[in-house]
């Protein structure tokens, strides 16, 4: 029996034993400690903001927000400008059109001055000269009868070189033709009111 108790399988059996049976007696005397328990109890208290719902455009950010307005205020500048500009465009427009027709005025006004005035030139004057002397010493219905079927502003260089005693017996008897020739006989007689002759050249002093 001794020998029994001595052997060593006896041994690791009382050893098991005695193992279970401590255990079993401290077992209600050990604390578990708890899984995710916090070590302190305030900390409980302290929870995270919950997150934002909705869109992330309806987040308020003050530098985007004066970033915006700096943006909106510099789209209503380019906006200001450009309609200054389309107005300003608009008046030199009208400015343009108005000075056309200015233009268009003054040529017509030049147009009919240059067909209303008549100019002789240097050139002309001796040729003129002659031709009137050769009608001068017509008769004026003789002179009248050739005249009038020459170029009105022939006529009145011809008779810018005759005098006044002269030219009105030839333009009398133009009138008497009829209403055209008398029309013809008025209008000569303006432009030849008009005539611009040239100077005669000064003599040479001796």
């Amino acid at each position: 029996m001794v020998r029994k108790l001595q052997s060593p399988l006896v041994a690791v059996l009382l050893g098991l034993l005695l193992y279970a049976g401590v255990t079993a007696a401290l077992w209600p005397a050990i604390e578990v400690p708890k899984p995710n328990k916090p070590a302190n109890p305030k900390a409980i208290a302290i929870k995270p903001p919950p997150p934002k719902k909705g869109p992330s455009w309806d987040y308020v950010n003050p530098e985007v927000d004066q970033l915006v307005d700096e943006l909106k205020k510099e789209r209503q500048a380019l906006a200001d400008r450009a309609r200054q500009l389309d107005e300003l465009a608009a008046r030199l427009q009208s400015e343009r059109t108005e000075l056309n027709v200015v233009t268009q005025q003054v040529a017509q006004l030049q147009k009919e001055f240059d067909n209303t005035i008549i100019r002789v030139t240097e050139e002309e004057t001796t040729n003129l000269k002659r031709l009137a002397k050769v009608y001068t010493s017509m008769s004026p219905e003789g002179a009248a009868v050739i005249l009038k079927q020459l170029e009105e502003t022939t006529i009145v260089k011809i008779l810018t070189f005759m005098k006044d005693g002269e030219t009105a017996p030839i333009l009398e008897t133009i009138a008497k033709l009829g209403d055209e020739e008398a029309k013809m006989a008025a209008s000569i007689s303006e432009r030849l009111r008009l005539a611009i002759v040239p100077k005669p050249a000064a003599k040479p002093k001796t």
